[in-house]
């Protein structure tokens, strides 16, 4: 009986240690800007493909125009 007051005490310290750091983080703006994050990772790779399209097309000018 007593290992469950323990493991009881124990969890609580716990609990209150994650509270604590959860409470130091919003307060240091952690969880201000929720929208962006989504909005960057879903065109992200958009950006990434238009900027690769964008050499390409340089790359083969100036395969094809070497003194521009």
């Amino acid at each position: 009986m007593n290992i469950i007051y323990m493991l009881l005490a124990i969890s609580v310290f716990v609990a209150l240690i994650f509270f604590v750091l959860f409470i130091f983080s919003v307060k240091k703006g952690q969880y201000d800007d929720t929208y962006t994050p989504s909005v960057r990772m879903l065109f992200e790779d958009e950006l990434v493909k238009e900027k690769d399209k964008n050499q390409r097309k340089t790359s083969k000018e100036e395969i094809t125009n070497p003194h521009k």
